[in-house]
């Protein structure tokens, strides 16, 4: 059976069409979240986050809960908290997502290790960290929650695109003219928040900040216009996603890995053409 045959055969069940929506939304958003991001020197917030998801689901799989209705107010929280601790002059923005981050991974582990009634420990960990199995084990609920929050999150950065865009790129004048700056970094802190929620499910714990970087860096290297940027890196992360998942499902490799190894080839790529062309890096 070729490549093709054997992805229109698992074109035919739904955990793969399921996956492959989940996967373009949760791409989508976490690319035009990542431009904002990694212009503003907040990239490494994803990967903060990630790993005080990945605790709050541990808590949440001891108390027998759905693990994204508990993760998502707790990682909100926690955004919030970075956002405020990134501000005091004690704890300086890189000290505070080590502190919550690695505290909150750490104590995960051990709550899954001491309270955990299935034998597999390792395997749960494993699928949470790098997202091996659980983008491929969605139910339908998972699919409409996905979509529900995806969809929030397009339409917050839609409407207030303006004002994030002024926020990015100059947020002293911006807060200068009146504008709340304050209340839409917040915004975009909690916004990120569900995104890493979200993207839990497709790349794990360990990989989620490759979402958010890998994009707005590929498209940085192409296009200096902000619009521009947006649009490419859209673009290069559903198409990455898009792939990866193929890939994976054909040839049996970790779905998260694959997806993110689709997105480092993009960036190799537009490192090589941006030096070619002779364009500077952003």
């Amino acid at each position: 059976m070729t490549a093709f045959e054997t992805l229109k055969n698992y074109l035919s069940y739904d955990f793969v069409i399921f996956a492959i929506i989940v996967g373009i939304l949760v791409s989508l958003c976490a690319a035009l979240l990542g431009v904002s991001l990694v212009l503003k020197r907040y990239s490494m917030i994803g990967d903060g986050l990630s790993h005080v998801a990945f605790g709050a689901m541990a808590v949440a799989a001891v108390l027998k809960v759905t693990p994204m209705y508990f993760a998502l107010p707790v990682t909100v929280l926690a955004a919030v908290l970075l956002l405020r601790a990134g501000r005091n002059t004690k704890i300086k923005g890189d000290a505070a997502i080590a502190v919550i981050s690695v505290g909150a991974m750490a104590a995960g582990y051990l709550i899954m290790n001491i309270f955990s009634t299935n034998a597999n420990v390792s395997g749960d960990v494993c699928t949470t960290l790098f997202g091996s199995t659980s983008i491929l084990t969605l139910s339908r609920d998972d699919v409409i929650m996905c979509t529900v929050l995806a969809a929030a999150v397009i339409i917050i950065y839609v409407l207030f695109y303006n004002k994030l865009f002024a926020v990015t790129f100059d947020e002293a004048f911006t807060a200068a003219t009146g504008t709340k700056a304050s209340l839409y970094n917040l915004l975009l802190a909690v916004v990120t928040a569900v995104v890493i929620v979200l993207a839990m499910n497709l790349v794990g714990a360990l990989l989620i900040s490759a979402l958010i970087i890998f994009p707005a860096l590929s498209s940085m290297r192409l296009f200096k216009s902000f619009f521009k940027v947006i649009i490419s890196s859209a673009v290069i992360a559903v198409v990455c996603s898009v792939i990866g998942i193929f890939v994976s499902v054909i040839y049996d490799t970790p779905v998260g890995s694959t997806i993110v190894m689709a997105d480092a080839a993009v960036f190799a790529l537009s490192a090589a053409v941006s030096a070619l062309s002779g364009k500077s890096s952003a």
